[in-house]
Protein backbone atom coordinates (compact mmCIF):
# COMPACT_ATOMS: atom_id res chain seq x y z
CA UNK A 1 0.00 0.00 0.00
CA UNK A 2 1.04 3.10 -0.34
CA UNK A 3 2.60 5.67 2.41
CA UNK A 4 0.06 7.79 3.72
CA UNK A 5 2.94 10.94 2.42
CA UNK A 6 1.05 12.44 -0.33
CA UNK A 7 4.77 13.49 -2.25
CA UNK A 8 7.97 14.68 -0.80
CA UNK A 9 6.66 18.15 0.11
CA UNK A 10 3.83 17.15 2.08
CA UNK A 11 4.72 17.26 5.83
CA UNK A 12 3.18 14.10 6.45
CA UNK A 13 3.68 10.86 8.72
CA UNK A 14 6.11 8.24 6.86
CA UNK A 15 4.04 5.26 8.05
CA UNK A 16 2.68 2.48 5.86
CA UNK A 17 -1.07 2.02 5.49
CA UNK A 18 -2.73 -1.61 5.66
CA UNK A 19 1.01 -3.09 6.39
CA UNK A 20 1.87 -0.66 9.46
CA UNK A 21 4.32 -1.76 11.19
CA UNK A 22 5.50 0.43 14.51
CA UNK A 23 9.19 0.47 13.32
CA UNK A 24 8.14 2.24 10.33
CA UNK A 25 5.97 5.23 12.52
CA UNK A 26 6.89 8.38 13.23
CA UNK A 27 5.20 9.11 16.42
CA UNK A 28 2.48 12.03 16.66
CA UNK A 29 3.64 15.28 18.17
CA UNK A 30 0.51 17.31 17.68
CA UNK A 31 -3.59 16.87 17.63
CA UNK A 32 -5.99 19.34 16.70
CA UNK A 33 -8.99 19.39 17.84
CA UNK A 34 -12.14 21.28 17.86
CA UNK A 35 -13.18 22.74 21.14
CA UNK A 36 -17.16 23.72 21.37
CA UNK A 37 -18.84 26.54 23.38
CA UNK A 38 -22.06 25.97 21.94
CA UNK A 39 -24.79 24.86 24.75
CA UNK A 40 -22.86 26.48 27.33
CA UNK A 41 -23.34 29.06 29.60
CA UNK A 42 -20.03 31.38 27.64
CA UNK A 43 -20.87 33.29 24.51
CA UNK A 44 -17.66 33.04 22.86
CA UNK A 45 -16.89 31.35 18.90
CA UNK A 46 -15.66 27.66 19.31
CA UNK A 47 -12.05 27.43 18.21
CA UNK A 48 -9.57 24.43 17.01
CA UNK A 49 -6.83 23.70 19.40
CA UNK A 50 -3.88 22.21 19.06
CA UNK A 51 -2.23 19.82 21.56
CA UNK A 52 1.19 18.82 22.16
CA UNK A 53 1.36 14.96 22.67
CA UNK A 54 5.02 14.60 22.48
CA UNK A 55 6.19 13.02 25.89
CA UNK A 56 9.86 14.64 24.90
CA UNK A 57 8.44 18.12 24.83
CA UNK A 58 8.29 20.76 27.56
CA UNK A 59 4.91 21.70 26.68
CA UNK A 60 3.61 17.90 26.43
CA UNK A 61 -0.23 17.66 27.29
CA UNK A 62 -0.68 21.30 26.68
CA UNK A 63 -3.17 23.34 24.20
CA UNK A 64 -0.35 25.46 22.48
CA UNK A 65 -2.52 27.11 20.16
CA UNK A 66 -5.79 28.21 20.10
CA UNK A 67 -7.59 29.65 16.73
CA UNK A 68 -10.68 31.01 17.57
CA UNK A 69 -13.85 31.16 14.48
CA UNK A 70 -14.99 34.41 13.34
CA UNK A 71 -18.63 33.34 14.38
CA UNK A 72 -20.62 32.07 17.29
CA UNK A 73 -22.87 28.88 18.08
CA UNK A 74 -21.10 27.62 14.59
CA UNK A 75 -20.65 24.09 16.19
CA UNK A 76 -17.38 22.74 15.05
CA UNK A 77 -17.92 19.11 15.17
CA UNK A 78 -15.64 16.35 12.38
CA UNK A 79 -12.57 17.68 10.29
CA UNK A 80 -11.29 16.06 7.15
CA UNK A 81 -8.49 17.22 4.98
CA UNK A 82 -8.23 18.66 1.37
CA UNK A 83 -5.13 15.76 0.76
CA UNK A 84 -4.99 12.15 1.81
CA UNK A 85 -3.86 9.17 0.75
CA UNK A 86 -5.88 8.86 -2.05
CA UNK A 87 -4.14 11.44 -3.77
CA UNK A 88 -0.97 9.82 -3.19
CA UNK A 89 1.55 9.93 -6.57
CA UNK A 90 0.47 13.55 -7.11
CA UNK A 91 3.10 15.86 -6.60
CA UNK A 92 0.72 18.63 -6.36
CA UNK A 93 -1.13 17.89 -4.01
CA UNK A 94 -0.47 18.56 -0.31
CA UNK A 95 -2.60 18.20 2.77
CA UNK A 96 -1.89 21.58 4.33
CA UNK A 97 -5.80 22.43 4.48
CA UNK A 98 -8.09 21.19 7.50
CA UNK A 99 -11.40 21.42 6.40
CA UNK A 100 -13.91 22.02 9.71
CA UNK A 101 -17.37 22.07 9.09
CA UNK A 102 -19.74 23.12 11.67
CA UNK A 103 -22.56 21.10 12.26
CA UNK A 104 -25.36 23.67 13.31
CA UNK A 105 -24.58 26.93 11.55
CA UNK A 106 -23.56 24.68 7.77
CA UNK A 107 -20.67 27.24 7.17
CA UNK A 108 -17.49 25.35 6.57
CA UNK A 109 -13.92 26.74 7.42
CA UNK A 110 -10.80 25.81 5.76
CA UNK A 111 -7.69 26.15 7.84
CA UNK A 112 -3.97 26.13 6.70
CA UNK A 113 -2.34 24.39 8.81
CA UNK A 114 0.62 23.86 6.29
CA UNK A 115 2.10 27.29 6.94
CA UNK A 116 2.91 26.85 10.27
CA UNK A 117 1.29 23.37 11.70
CA UNK A 118 1.47 24.64 15.45
CA UNK A 119 -0.28 27.90 15.24
CA UNK A 120 -3.07 27.01 12.21
CA UNK A 121 -4.68 30.23 10.71
CA UNK A 122 -8.03 30.37 8.93
CA UNK A 123 -7.84 30.55 5.04
CA UNK A 124 -11.24 30.44 3.80
CA UNK A 125 -14.96 31.01 4.95
CA UNK A 126 -17.53 28.72 2.85
CA UNK A 127 -20.72 30.14 3.97
CA UNK A 128 -24.25 28.43 4.44
CA UNK A 129 -26.14 30.17 1.60
CA UNK A 130 -23.32 28.34 -0.59
CA UNK A 131 -24.22 24.78 0.37
CA UNK A 132 -28.38 26.03 0.81
CA UNK A 133 -29.00 27.35 -2.60
CA UNK A 134 -26.27 25.30 -5.22
CA UNK A 135 -27.28 22.00 -2.95
CA UNK A 136 -30.36 22.85 -0.69
CA UNK A 137 -28.05 20.91 1.65
CA UNK A 138 -27.52 21.80 5.34
CA UNK A 139 -25.34 20.22 8.35
CA UNK A 140 -22.37 19.41 7.03
CA UNK A 141 -20.73 16.26 9.34
CA UNK A 142 -18.17 14.09 7.09
CA UNK A 143 -15.47 15.15 4.69
CA UNK A 144 -13.10 13.42 2.59
CA UNK A 145 -11.11 14.12 -0.28
CA UNK A 146 -11.51 12.40 -3.55
CA UNK A 147 -8.58 11.19 -5.87
CA UNK A 148 -9.63 13.79 -8.07
CA UNK A 149 -8.92 16.68 -5.99
CA UNK A 150 -12.12 17.46 -4.93
CA UNK A 151 -13.30 17.74 -1.20
CA UNK A 152 -16.52 15.49 -0.46
CA UNK A 153 -18.48 16.69 2.58
CA UNK A 154 -21.86 14.69 3.77
CA UNK A 155 -24.62 16.68 5.30
CA UNK A 156 -27.68 15.34 7.42
CA UNK A 157 -30.05 17.42 6.81
CA UNK A 158 -31.83 20.29 4.53
CA UNK A 159 -31.75 24.18 5.03
CA UNK A 160 -35.14 23.74 6.65
CA UNK A 161 -34.03 21.28 9.33
CA UNK A 162 -35.28 18.18 7.52
CA UNK A 163 -33.37 14.93 7.38
CA UNK A 164 -31.49 14.47 4.04
CA UNK A 165 -28.51 12.35 3.29
CA UNK A 166 -26.66 14.46 0.58
CA UNK A 167 -23.16 15.30 0.24
CA UNK A 168 -21.73 18.64 -1.30
CA UNK A 169 -18.66 18.59 -3.14
CA UNK A 170 -15.82 21.27 -2.98
CA UNK A 171 -13.23 22.78 -5.51
CA UNK A 172 -9.91 21.43 -4.26
CA UNK A 173 -8.29 24.73 -4.78
CA UNK A 174 -10.66 27.18 -4.27
CA UNK A 175 -12.86 25.55 -1.75
CA UNK A 176 -16.26 27.10 -3.75
CA UNK A 177 -19.40 25.09 -3.50
CA UNK A 178 -19.33 23.00 -7.23
CA UNK A 179 -22.64 21.00 -6.24
CA UNK A 180 -24.09 18.48 -5.55
CA UNK A 181 -22.29 14.58 -5.44
CA UNK A 182 -25.42 12.75 -5.81
CA UNK A 183 -28.26 12.82 -8.42
CA UNK A 184 -31.30 14.89 -8.19
CA UNK A 185 -33.72 13.36 -5.81
CA UNK A 186 -31.83 10.61 -5.04
CA UNK A 187 -30.48 11.96 -0.99
CA UNK A 188 -30.90 9.92 1.23
CA UNK A 189 -33.99 9.79 3.75
CA UNK A 190 -30.72 11.11 6.43
CA UNK A 191 -27.12 11.42 6.23
CA UNK A 192 -24.16 11.27 8.78
CA UNK A 193 -20.42 9.40 7.89
CA UNK A 194 -19.48 7.88 4.80
CA UNK A 195 -16.76 5.79 3.19
CA UNK A 196 -15.45 4.60 -0.35
CA UNK A 197 -13.51 1.85 -1.71
CA UNK A 198 -12.65 3.04 -5.07
CA UNK A 199 -11.11 -0.63 -6.16
CA UNK A 200 -14.61 -2.12 -5.78
CA UNK A 201 -16.44 1.31 -7.43
CA UNK A 202 -18.29 1.89 -3.48
CA UNK A 203 -19.23 4.01 -1.29
CA UNK A 204 -21.73 3.42 1.75
CA UNK A 205 -23.20 6.29 3.80
CA UNK A 206 -24.83 6.10 7.18
CA UNK A 207 -27.72 8.20 9.03
CA UNK A 208 -28.29 10.09 12.34
CA UNK A 209 -31.08 11.66 12.18
CA UNK A 210 -33.41 15.28 11.94
CA UNK A 211 -31.53 18.43 12.31
CA UNK A 212 -34.41 19.94 14.10
CA UNK A 213 -35.30 16.54 15.91
CA UNK A 214 -31.66 16.19 17.36
CA UNK A 215 -30.01 19.54 17.70
CA UNK A 216 -31.32 20.10 21.14
CA UNK A 217 -31.30 16.87 22.90
CA UNK A 218 -32.30 13.03 22.09
CA UNK A 219 -35.94 12.55 22.70
CA UNK A 220 -36.98 8.46 22.39
CA UNK A 221 -39.98 9.69 20.74
CA UNK A 222 -38.59 10.96 18.10
CA UNK A 223 -37.35 7.49 17.18
CA UNK A 224 -40.89 6.10 17.13
CA UNK A 225 -42.08 8.77 14.74
CA UNK A 226 -39.42 8.18 12.21
CA UNK A 227 -37.39 11.28 13.15
CA UNK A 228 -34.08 9.20 13.15
CA UNK A 229 -32.38 6.35 10.53
CA UNK A 230 -31.96 3.07 10.87
CA UNK A 231 -30.43 1.85 7.19
CA UNK A 232 -27.20 2.45 5.52
CA UNK A 233 -26.52 3.30 1.58
CA UNK A 234 -24.64 2.07 -0.81
CA UNK A 235 -23.87 3.46 -3.70
CA UNK A 236 -21.77 3.47 -7.06
CA UNK A 237 -18.90 5.16 -6.77
CA UNK A 238 -18.56 6.05 -10.42
CA UNK A 239 -21.79 7.13 -11.35
CA UNK A 240 -23.08 8.22 -8.40
CA UNK A 241 -26.29 6.12 -8.43
CA UNK A 242 -27.64 4.98 -4.96
CA UNK A 243 -27.77 0.97 -5.52
CA UNK A 244 -28.97 0.06 -2.60
CA UNK A 245 -30.83 0.64 1.00
CA UNK A 246 -30.00 -1.99 3.90
CA UNK A 247 -32.53 -1.37 6.27
CA UNK A 248 -30.77 -2.39 9.91
CA UNK A 249 -34.05 -2.78 11.96
CA UNK A 250 -34.10 -1.37 15.08
CA UNK A 251 -31.11 -2.92 16.28
CA UNK A 252 -29.91 -1.11 13.75
CA UNK A 253 -31.14 2.61 14.72
CA UNK A 254 -28.62 5.05 14.46
CA UNK A 255 -25.84 3.66 12.42
CA UNK A 256 -23.16 6.11 13.14
CA UNK A 257 -19.57 6.33 12.41
CA UNK A 258 -18.80 3.05 9.31
CA UNK A 259 -15.18 1.69 8.60
CA UNK A 260 -13.90 -0.33 5.75
CA UNK A 261 -11.23 -2.12 6.37
CA UNK A 262 -7.83 -0.58 5.51
CA UNK A 263 -7.11 -2.68 2.83
CA UNK A 264 -8.11 -1.77 -0.28
CA UNK A 265 -9.29 -4.77 -1.59
CA UNK A 266 -10.99 -5.49 0.76
CA UNK A 267 -14.97 -5.73 0.53
CA UNK A 268 -16.13 -5.47 4.20
CA UNK A 269 -15.86 -3.28 7.26
CA UNK A 270 -18.45 -2.43 9.82
CA UNK A 271 -20.72 0.78 10.87
CA UNK A 272 -21.41 1.05 14.80
CA UNK A 273 -25.25 1.50 15.64
CA UNK A 274 -25.82 3.98 18.44
CA UNK A 275 -29.26 3.05 20.07
CA UNK A 276 -29.25 -0.30 20.29
CA UNK A 277 -25.40 -0.88 20.85
CA UNK A 278 -24.94 -3.19 17.72
CA UNK A 279 -22.09 -3.49 15.45
CA UNK A 280 -22.60 -5.07 12.03
CA UNK A 281 -20.27 -6.05 10.20
CA UNK A 282 -20.83 -5.31 5.88
CA UNK A 283 -19.87 -6.78 2.92
CA UNK A 284 -20.08 -7.84 -0.67
CA UNK A 285 -21.88 -11.19 -1.30
CA UNK A 286 -21.10 -13.10 -3.96
CA UNK A 287 -23.67 -12.32 -6.26
CA UNK A 288 -22.17 -8.89 -6.34
CA UNK A 289 -24.64 -6.81 -3.92
CA UNK A 290 -23.95 -5.58 -0.06
CA UNK A 291 -25.62 -7.40 3.10
CA UNK A 292 -24.81 -6.64 6.68
CA UNK A 293 -24.78 -8.87 9.62
CA UNK A 294 -24.64 -8.40 13.53
CA UNK A 295 -21.36 -9.25 15.31
CA UNK A 296 -21.22 -7.89 17.99
CA UNK A 297 -23.89 -6.71 20.83
CA UNK A 298 -23.42 -4.75 24.06
CA UNK A 299 -26.63 -5.12 25.94
CA UNK A 300 -28.57 -2.21 27.81
CA UNK A 301 -28.42 -2.05 31.49
CA UNK A 302 -31.68 -2.30 33.48
CA UNK A 303 -31.63 0.60 36.42
CA UNK A 304 -32.84 3.13 38.45
CA UNK A 305 -32.53 6.77 38.43
CA UNK A 306 -31.88 7.36 35.28
CA UNK A 307 -34.16 8.88 32.30
CA UNK A 308 -35.48 5.00 30.92
CA UNK A 309 -35.57 1.69 32.68
CA UNK A 310 -32.87 0.71 30.60
CA UNK A 311 -29.33 2.40 29.58
CA UNK A 312 -28.05 1.36 26.64
CA UNK A 313 -24.03 1.55 25.85
CA UNK A 314 -24.44 4.14 23.21
CA UNK A 315 -21.54 3.34 20.44
CA UNK A 316 -20.72 6.78 19.49
CA UNK A 317 -17.53 5.92 17.74
CA UNK A 318 -15.25 3.21 16.20
CA UNK A 319 -12.50 2.88 14.53
CA UNK A 320 -9.88 0.36 13.08
CA UNK A 321 -6.13 -0.33 13.63
CA UNK A 322 -4.37 0.90 10.48
CA UNK A 323 -3.19 -3.41 10.24
CA UNK A 324 -7.25 -4.14 10.15
CA UNK A 325 -6.15 -6.50 13.37
CA UNK A 326 -8.49 -4.63 16.18
CA UNK A 327 -11.49 -2.77 16.31
CA UNK A 328 -12.18 -0.40 19.04
CA UNK A 329 -15.38 1.75 19.87
CA UNK A 330 -16.77 3.62 22.65
CA UNK A 331 -20.25 2.89 24.75
CA UNK A 332 -20.87 6.79 25.64
CA UNK A 333 -23.06 6.00 28.28
CA UNK A 334 -22.33 2.72 29.94
CA UNK A 335 -18.39 4.49 29.78
CA UNK A 336 -16.40 2.08 28.40
CA UNK A 337 -14.19 1.54 25.76
CA UNK A 338 -13.76 -1.82 23.76
CA UNK A 339 -11.01 -3.50 21.85
CA UNK A 340 -11.95 -6.40 19.36
CA UNK A 341 -9.76 -8.93 17.88
CA UNK A 342 -11.76 -9.45 14.45
CA UNK A 343 -8.55 -11.33 12.64
CA UNK A 344 -11.79 -13.78 12.15
CA UNK A 345 -14.04 -10.85 11.16
CA UNK A 346 -17.61 -12.45 11.32
CA UNK A 347 -16.39 -13.51 15.04
CA UNK A 348 -14.79 -10.54 16.69
CA UNK A 349 -13.28 -11.03 20.12
CA UNK A 350 -12.90 -8.89 22.84
CA UNK A 351 -9.72 -8.36 23.93
CA UNK A 352 -9.38 -5.55 26.07
CA UNK A 353 -11.82 -3.15 27.77
CA UNK A 354 -11.28 -0.08 30.36
CA UNK A 355 -14.20 2.27 31.87
CA UNK A 356 -13.98 6.09 31.80
CA UNK A 357 -16.84 7.58 33.38
CA UNK A 358 -20.12 7.04 31.78
CA UNK A 359 -23.61 7.30 33.37
CA UNK A 360 -23.30 4.17 36.13
CA UNK A 361 -20.09 4.81 37.83
CA UNK A 362 -20.63 3.55 41.55
CA UNK A 363 -21.23 7.05 43.40
CA UNK A 364 -23.58 8.45 41.04
CA UNK A 365 -27.33 8.44 41.27
CA UNK A 366 -27.92 5.63 38.96
CA UNK A 367 -27.86 2.01 40.30
CA UNK A 368 -28.04 -0.89 37.91
CA UNK A 369 -30.58 -3.55 39.08
CA UNK A 370 -29.70 -6.08 36.21
CA UNK A 371 -26.68 -6.48 33.96
CA UNK A 372 -26.68 -9.50 31.22
CA UNK A 373 -22.49 -8.96 31.16
CA UNK A 374 -22.46 -9.29 34.85
CA UNK A 375 -20.06 -6.43 35.84
CA UNK A 376 -19.78 -4.41 38.89
CA UNK A 377 -20.46 -0.80 38.65
CA UNK A 378 -17.10 0.86 38.00
CA UNK A 379 -15.58 3.48 40.26
CA UNK A 380 -15.51 7.05 38.54
CA UNK A 381 -12.00 7.27 36.63
CA UNK A 382 -9.38 10.20 38.33
CA UNK A 383 -6.95 11.43 36.65
CA UNK A 384 -4.45 13.52 37.92
CA UNK A 385 -7.05 14.82 39.89
CA UNK A 386 -9.30 15.63 37.50
CA UNK A 387 -12.96 13.26 37.70
CA UNK A 388 -13.15 12.40 33.74
CA UNK A 389 -16.73 13.81 33.47
CA UNK A 390 -18.99 12.15 30.76
CA UNK A 391 -18.36 9.12 28.85
CA UNK A 392 -15.36 7.89 26.42
CA UNK A 393 -16.57 9.26 23.22
CA UNK A 394 -14.18 10.32 20.25
CA UNK A 395 -11.40 7.99 19.32
CA UNK A 396 -7.85 8.10 17.35
CA UNK A 397 -5.46 5.86 17.52
CA UNK A 398 -1.69 5.99 16.61
CA UNK A 399 -0.68 4.94 13.29
CA UNK A 400 1.57 2.25 15.51
CA UNK A 401 -1.77 0.98 17.01
CA UNK A 402 -0.41 1.74 20.66
CA UNK A 403 -1.68 4.39 21.67
CA UNK A 404 -5.93 5.32 21.87
CA UNK A 405 -6.68 8.99 22.41
CA UNK A 406 -10.17 9.79 23.71
CA UNK A 407 -12.39 12.64 24.25
CA UNK A 408 -15.44 12.73 26.42
CA UNK A 409 -17.73 15.18 24.11
CA UNK A 410 -20.40 13.96 22.22
CA UNK A 411 -22.06 16.44 20.69
CA UNK A 412 -23.07 19.63 22.85
CA UNK A 413 -26.69 19.97 22.67
CA UNK A 414 -26.56 16.06 23.94
CA UNK A 415 -23.83 17.08 26.36
CA UNK A 416 -26.00 19.11 27.88
CA UNK A 417 -28.99 16.92 28.64
CA UNK A 418 -26.66 13.36 29.34
CA UNK A 419 -23.80 15.24 31.24
CA UNK A 420 -24.88 18.56 32.49
CA UNK A 421 -21.57 18.86 34.76
CA UNK A 422 -19.20 18.24 31.97
CA UNK A 423 -21.31 21.18 29.70
CA UNK A 424 -20.64 23.46 32.95
CA UNK A 425 -17.08 22.26 33.36
CA UNK A 426 -15.42 21.21 30.31
CA UNK A 427 -14.29 18.13 28.86
CA UNK A 428 -11.12 16.28 29.15
CA UNK A 429 -8.87 14.36 26.56
CA UNK A 430 -6.93 11.06 27.51
CA UNK A 431 -4.53 8.48 26.46
CA UNK A 432 -4.89 4.75 26.86
CA UNK A 433 -2.06 2.55 26.29
CA UNK A 434 -3.23 -0.12 23.95
CA UNK A 435 -1.56 -4.11 23.91
CA UNK A 436 -1.44 -4.15 20.21
CA UNK A 437 0.44 -7.84 20.24
CA UNK A 438 -2.32 -9.64 22.86
CA UNK A 439 -5.35 -7.02 23.01
CA UNK A 440 -5.62 -4.90 26.28
CA UNK A 441 -6.47 -1.54 27.71
CA UNK A 442 -4.93 0.49 30.48
CA UNK A 443 -5.02 4.20 30.82
CA UNK A 444 -2.29 6.45 30.92
CA UNK A 445 -2.29 7.87 34.33
CA UNK A 446 0.43 10.88 33.13
CA UNK A 447 -1.24 12.21 30.18
CA UNK A 448 -5.03 14.48 30.90
CA UNK A 449 -5.68 17.71 28.69
CA UNK A 450 -8.26 19.47 30.65
CA UNK A 451 -10.45 21.44 28.41
CA UNK A 452 -12.21 22.70 32.02
CA UNK A 453 -9.11 24.95 32.38
CA UNK A 454 -9.33 26.85 28.83
CA UNK A 455 -8.55 30.55 29.24
CA UNK A 456 -11.71 31.75 27.71
CA UNK A 457 -13.66 29.42 30.23
CA UNK A 458 -14.85 25.32 30.28
CA UNK A 459 -14.86 24.20 26.24
CA UNK A 460 -16.23 20.75 24.95
CA UNK A 461 -13.12 19.14 23.02
CA UNK A 462 -14.60 16.98 20.10
CA UNK A 463 -12.90 15.01 17.02
CA UNK A 464 -8.83 14.38 16.76
CA UNK A 465 -6.69 14.48 13.97
CA UNK A 466 -2.83 14.09 13.34
CA UNK A 467 -1.47 16.53 10.49
CA UNK A 468 -0.15 13.63 8.85
CA UNK A 469 -3.50 11.63 8.78
CA UNK A 470 -4.86 8.86 10.90
CA UNK A 471 -6.50 6.03 11.01
CA UNK A 472 -10.57 7.34 10.04
CA UNK A 473 -9.22 10.19 7.41
CA UNK A 474 -6.91 8.33 4.98
CA UNK A 475 -8.51 6.41 2.05
CA UNK A 476 -6.23 3.97 -0.17
CA UNK A 477 -6.40 3.85 -3.36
Amino acid sequence: LPSLTLSPSTSSTACGGHAASSDRCRREQIVYLPCIYRNTDIMKPDYLATVDVDPESSTFTQVIHRLPMPNLRDELHHSGWNACSSCFGDASKTRNRLILPSLISSRVYVVDVGTDPRAPQIHKVVEPVDMFWKCDLANPHTSHCLGNGQIMISCIGDPSGNGKGGFVLLDGETFEVIGNWEHPGEAAPFGYDFWYQPRHNVMISTEWGAPKALANGFNPAHVKEGLYGRSIHVWDWTTHRKLQTLDLGEEGAIPLEIRFLHDPDATEGYVGCALRSIVFRFYKTPKGDWAAEKVISVPSKKVEGWVLPEMPGLITDILISLDDRYLFFSNWLHGDIRQYDITDRRNPRLVGQVFLGGSIVSDGSVRVLEDPENQPQPRPRIIQGRRVPGGPQMLQLSLDGRRLYVTTSLYSGWDKQFYPDMAKEGSVMMQIDVDSVDGGLSVNEDFLVDFGKEPGGPSLAHELRYPGGDCTSDIWL
